[in-house]
């Protein structure tokens, strides 16, 4: 069954399931008749499965951007896409600033790690310039909750800039090269929008924001004080880093194109059995979309999204499957549910925690199933999040019985906590885990870790995460097994999931 889900999910047919296309509304309405098929209950709007997320998107105008960097040494005129990139905006047709340039470290405040990037800088109506990323120090998923860029945006706007500009640090421009982004400049940029118009979650006050090469990043500090070797050495050594005024001022300017339009997530519910725990939801989650079309690109220029996250949707009805087929029903209920718009910024998991289908406060944990590499025999997982809460122990008891085994974070550089659609769940306050395969396998030779990385450098992100990739069915159906039995030990538990004592995630989200 995974790989007739599959085999639909990623066809040409779909043209990668952009967030608000066509080929997207066919995929929802496919999952909606498999929902249907295993007997699940509509739990979406109006007594249906699809849940209706009202978006705007925005698309630069690729021949607008303007960013001239003014010092001591005179004006200079960077390029785009060889020096910098950056977005349409949400908010505005003409998005312009000119001010002086401040820099400031890495751009966060976290009072718990005691790191304070702002203290004493004054960085009201000008551009602030940040690193990317975060200190080595900080705890992984915290750093990767304070390194966000939605993060980093809203503190800028707190302290009154006016344009953001991001510098990569080495570690950054390994773990996703400038060169690399310049393949996505045509993929629209998107935001939910709320009952009164407003796309969620913008900063009115901080339009302009491009991020640098580390040529131009160079360029950028040879005209300061400060040298950007010195701070890469710093940032290297983990001491703390100089901040302040670069003594030299940025224009910047761009125009966008902006539309509504509307998308869906597709909710499905198996009804618990118990008389009081059925009021309760776990919710299982995936996304549906993927990049789209670009028609601007030649030769193969469909984004299928085969193993993202094609495999994972595929593998969250499969688990819907046992449970409307088994003989053992769960005592609370449980919520399948396709998400629209990760791709965009995790856009319908932001819209179905903020605005769920049931009570919220009901929702009691969150398991999101995101581009599980299905091509090796996988004999251990990685689940995001699960030191948190007591979800690492209900995880624990489900592998136990099928000889796997769970390993930490292995990437911790790329902030995977917050870059999946799990995560708006935690900042609602709800335990949440992303679960995926891991890096070794049952069969003597087949090598887990180097089967992820070919695919993270040759095929994420690329027309080539298509059906043509080696997928193992055997071990699809196995990862469908253990979600399975994830989700019935959380669902008849004595007592629903809490957030370990003194998390931080528990005390900044818990409600």
């Amino acid at each position: 069954m995974i790989k007739a889900h599959l085999s639909f999910l990623a066809d040409d047919l779909l043209e990668g399931r952009e967030t608000g296309s066509r080929g997207y509304d066919i995929a929802a309405h496919y999952v909606t008749t498999q929902f249907l098929q295993y007997g699940l209950a509509p739990k979406g709007d109006k007594g249906g499965f699809l849940q209706r997320v009202p978006l705007r998107a925005t698309r630069l105008v690729q021949e607008s951007p303007l960013l001239e960097l003014s010092g001591k040494g005179g004006t200079e005129k960077l390029a785009y896409l060889d020096d910098y990139m950056t977005g349409g905006s949400l908010l505005e047709d003409q998005s312009a600033a000119a001010a002086p340039l401040v820099f400031a470290g890495y751009g966060i405040e976290a009072d718990r790690l005691k790191h304070h990037d702002y203290a004493g800088l004054d960085v009201k109506g000008k551009i602030v310039v940040v690193l990317a990323g975060k200190p080595r120090s900080f705890p992984t998923e915290e750093g990767a909750h304070f390194s966000s860029s939605e993060q980093k945006r809203e503190l800028a706007a707190r302290h009154g800039a006016v344009g953001m500009i991001t510098i990569p640090t080495p570690a950054s421009e390994k773990a996703f090269p400038f060169a690399r982004a310049k393949e996505y400049r045509y993929i629209p940029t998107m935001a939910w929008v709320d009952g009164k118009g407003v796309a969620a979650h913008q900063q009115p006050t901080l339009q302009n924001r491009y991020t640098l090469s580390m040529p131009a990043a160079h360029k950028l500090f040879a005209q300061s004080k400060m040298k950007l070797d010195s701070i890469y050495e710093l940032v290297a050594a983990e001491k703390p880093l100089p901040r302040g005024e670069l003594d030299l001022s940025a224009r910047m300017a761009s125009q966008s194109t902006r539309s509504d339009l509307a998308s869906s997530n597709v909710v499905g519910m198996i009804e618990g059995s118990d008389p009081k725990l059925k009021h309760e939801y776990v919710v299982f989650s995936a996304h549906l979309d993927h990049l789209g079309q670009v028609k601007e690109k030649s030769g193969d220029n469909i984004f299928n999204g085969a193993m993202d996250n094609a495999s994972g949707v595929a593998t969250l009805i499969e688990t819907a499957r046992l449970f409307s087929q088994g003989q053992v029903k769960p005592k609370r209920s449980i919520l399948f549910v396709a998400v629209t718009g990760e791709e965009k910024g995790l856009l319908g998991a932001d819209y179905f925690a903020s605005n769920p289908t049931v009570p919220a406060r009901a929702i009691v944990a969150n398991v999101n199933l995101d581009m599980p590499l299905l091509t090796f025999d996988f004999k251990n997982v990685m689940a995001f999040g699960a030191e948190h809460s007591s979800l690492k122990g209900n995880l624990q008891r489900a592998l136990k019985p099928m000889n796997l085994e769970l390993i930490p974070d292995p990437w911790p550089e790329q902030g995977l906590f917050t870059r999946s659609d799990h995560y708006m769940f935690v900042r609602q306050g709800i335990p949440s885990i992303f679960l995926a395969t891991g890096m070794a396998s049952f069969q003597k030779g087949e090598d887990g870790a180097k089967q992820w990385e070919h695919f993270l450098s040759t095929n994420y992100h690329q027309p080539s995460d298509d059906l043509n990739l080696p997928f193992n069915f055997d071990a699809a159906a196995r990862f469908a097994q253990l979600n399975y039995n994830i989700a019935l030990e959380i669902a008849n538990a004595a007592e629903k999931p809490t957030w370990n004592k003194g998390d931080f995630f528990g005390d900044t989200f818990r409600k």
